[in-house]
């Protein structure tokens, strides 16, 4: 079933969307999600600085694959959940534009996420400094 005002062969219309048609709309939506996020989003922006800035250590602290792995595996989830909580804060703001105590609640839980992730990479990195350091 295709959903109002859409068109055949659309983006939209879920019977036409299958296969490479699907792979390469969900590559081209996925791209331009990024694109949002580096233009509108300066928490995204700053976190990306870290990953970029923090990548090439991982692959001379971790002391085998496995560790280099989860020292970038906790760097990709920063910016996943950092999507994610723009993602919801960009549905509050558009469907609650004023103060609204649940509105506000979802983004310092979306908020709360993030710091949470962030945790997750001191955590990870400074323990695994620590084993192959120290």
């Amino acid at each position: 079933m295709s959903l109002p005002d859409s068109k055949p062969d659309s983006p939209f219309d879920k019977q036409s969307n299958t296969g490479l048609t699907h792979l390469l709309n969900a590559a081209r939506f996925s791209w331009q999600g990024l694109n949002a996020a580096l233009q509108h989003e300066a928490a995204f922006r700053q976190e990306l600085a870290l990953v970029i800035i923090l990548l090439p250590g991982a692959f001379v602290i971790g002391s085998d694959l496995l560790e280099t792995a989860l020292l970038i595996l906790v760097l990709l989830i920063v910016l996943i959940t950092e999507l994610l909580n723009s993602g919801l804060e960009a549905i509050i703001d558009k469907t609650t534009p004023e103060q609204n105590e649940l509105a506000g609640r979802a983004k310092d839980l979306g908020s709360a996420a993030v710091f949470v992730a962030l945790m997750a990479v001191l955590t990870t990195w400074s323990l695994i400094i620590y084993k192959n350091y120290f």
